[in-house]
């Protein structure tokens, strides 16, 4: 008996020994801006690596480096190249992985977790009935217009609350001189690729109320063939000619953006979360120290209406997924789960003590640093901060998201319709520039109309007939 006894006791310590002795779970993970050559990107991992050993969970996270630069195509050649990470995030390309089932259905694992399940938004709720495989946990990104404080003071004019006023202030902003280089050289506005910041608030300004609106005969058509998008690109078309919108907003990358904000190029420009707003704030005063902060500016009433755009629920439109082929899965989960947690939202969201924050006993106080700080994984909707360091600005931004809250009609096409979703898109874009730019005048409207039909429009909207008509 006591034999036996030694027996296992020996077994056991060997067990402990050997379990001590093992090596760390290796997980990769691809993110985009999370590199191997960033320190803080790096730091911020050896933390979470380090205080889930404390806990039992040991693991090695590597980082996959891919350039932002084209990240969505990049990522796509390297999946399907067969090298496939644990962990993924997506900006685009995720419908094709989820048709090969390489994406595991978040919903399949959040039950399993203790703190991701509970520190979800609605929206990210939504999003999940209707496509399990992304998953963001931030609140929505919906990008809204800020300016330098002391400028719209310099102005003369109050911030704007109509699409008037926005107009007012774009003149007061290129006619001002506010940089002081003597020339009227700054642009009211400046956006990155696209009108789709300018779409976030004057869409309902113009009455552009979803994706899928009715024509006056009661039939459901796209909102960027309907009336109320032609009058929405004519305004736009009528900034440009003034000289209050940027012309090279088709060229502009977001870091050139920023760039035009910093150096007085451009007076107003849009973040897409509060966070950026206040890596905006943060940034600007880096460049001008002067700066007292940054003042966020409100949706615009307009002849048709007011308010954010309304937000899609039909998916993620970016997020991360877990691969199926990983080996473990479970790992990946404890590792966000953590992230979720209460000491995994201090560190995700505040950053080091001593470099973000400093701490004496039981107060904390942020540093200039914590203005540039991003959460790399989530923003846990249930946690609250131990200190308030966010902007006015970009608190502010967050009341306005909530207070403006309007769910999109927009649903999840089937695989068969990519073709025309990309080629409708193409058009629409390449339109929307020739009218702004002048290449085209708004007389030209129902050639574009047409052209869009064509390519796929038509046959979309008689399936989205079909979707919209039966809810």
């Amino acid at each position: 008996m006591l034999g036996k006894m030694l027996l296992m006791a020996s077994t056991a310590l060997a067990l402990t020994v050997s379990a001590a002795l093992a090596d760390p779970v290796t997980i990769r993970i691809v993110s985009k801006d999370l590199l191997s050559t960033n320190p803080d990107d790096v730091k911020l991992i050896e933390t979470y690596e380090a205080a889930l050993k404390a806990q039992g969970t040991d693991l090695d996270i590597q980082l996959v480096d891919l350039p932002s630069s084209g990240y969505a195509d990049k990522l796509s050649a390297m999946l399907l190249s067969g090298d496939i990470p644990d962990l993924i995030y997506f900006q685009g390309g995720d419908a094709k992985m989820a048709e090969q089932g390489i994406l595991e259905d978040w919903n399949n694992w959040l039950p399993k977790t203790t703190y991701l399940k509970d520190a979800l938004f609605p929206h990210n709720v939504e999003r999940l009935k209707n496509y399990p495989y992304l998953l963001y946990v931030y609140p929505p990104r919906i990008p809204q217009p800020v300016i330098r404080q002391d400028w719209l003071e310099k102005t003369g004019v109050a911030a704007p609350a109509t699409v008037d006023d926005y107009v007012a202030l774009f003149k007061a902003i290129k006619d001002g001189d506010l940089d002081g280089n003597g020339k009227a050289d700054t642009y009211g506005v400046t956006t990155a690729d696209n009108t789709n910041e300018l779409d976030a608030i004057f869409n309902q300004a113009f009455g552009v109320t979803g994706t899928w609106m009715k024509n006056d005969a009661g039939e459901w058509i796209p909102a960027r063939v309907s009336n109320a998008e032609k009058d929405k690109i004519a305004f736009y078309a009528s900034l440009r000619e003034q000289g209050l919108y940027d012309p090279e907003y088709i060229t502009t990358k977001w870091d050139v953006k920023e760039d035009k904000f910093y150096s007085g190029r451009a007076g107003v420009i849009f973040g897409s979360s509060a966070e950026v707003i206040d890596i905006y704030g943060g940034k600007m005063k880096q460049a001008h120290p002067e700066v007292p902060g940054l003042t966020l500016l409100a949706p615009p009433k307009g002849p048709a209406g007011q308010g954010l755009i309304a937000l899609d629920v039909s998916k993620e439109s970016r997020g991360l997924a877990i691969a199926t082929t990983s080996q473990h899965k479970e790992e990946v989960v404890k590792f966000l789960d953590f992230v979720a947690s209460p000491e995994g939202q201090a560190i995700e969201r505040m950053g080091f003590e001593g470099e973000q924050y400093t701490k004496e006993g039981d107060t904390i106080k942020p540093t200039d640093k914590l203005a540039t700080w991003y959460a790399r994984f989530l923003v846990a909707a249930n946690w609250q901060p131990p200190v308030q360091w966010m902007s006015p600005a970009a608190q502010e931004s967050l009341k306005v998201i909530a207070s403006n809250f309007k769910p999109d009609n927009a649903f999840v096409w089937p695989a068969e319709y990519a073709a025309d979703i990309d080629a409708t898109e193409n058009v629409y874009r390449s339109w929307v520039y020739k009218f702004i730019s002048g290449e085209a005048g708004m007389d030209q409207w129902d050639a574009y109309v047409a052209e869009f039909n064509n390519a796929g429009g038509q046959r979309m909207t008689d399936y989205a007939r079909t979707v919209l008509n039966a809810q």
